[in-house]
This record gives C-alpha cells, sequence and structure tokens, in this order.
C-alpha cells in the first residue's frame, strides 16, 4: 500500500536518482516510469521508478547481442 510519505515530487525524485528533472518529465509522460498526477503536480514512489528503470536497463542489455 502506498502513502503519502512513500511519495515524493519530481525534485525529490531527481535529487534521489542521478538523472535529470526534465529525462523525468519526459518518462512520467510517455508512460515509462510510474507517475500520479495530482491535480497539475506529478508525483512518484522512488522505489517504484527505481524498479522500473532497473527492469527497462535488464530488458535493453537481454536485446543487445
Amino acid at each position: 500500500m502506498t502513502t503519502s510519505q512513500d511519495l515524493v515530487t519530481i525534485d525529490q525524485l531527481a535529487r534521489q536518482l542521478p538523472v535529470s528533472k526534465r529525462w523525468l518529465q519526459r518518462e512520467a509522460q510517455a508512460g515509462r516510469i510510474p507517475s500520479l498526477l495530482a491535480g497539475r503536480r506529478r508525483l512518484f514512489n522512488l522505489e517504484a521508478v527505481r524498479a522500473s528503470i532497473a527492469q527497462q536497463a535488464a530488458e535493453s542489455k537481454g536485446g543487445q547481442a
């Protein structure tokens, strides 16, 4: 179960991960990382985003020959 304490803003997420806010915005808007749109504010679950990025990385490595 996700609580409000589990959710972070894009600023907080960018500080936790080695990526830019712009990249996070693009990935979230494209649906490649999980996010919640609350009004005009996009919120993220840090662990869900980390898991999503790790899965994408594993899939991209698996596709390389």
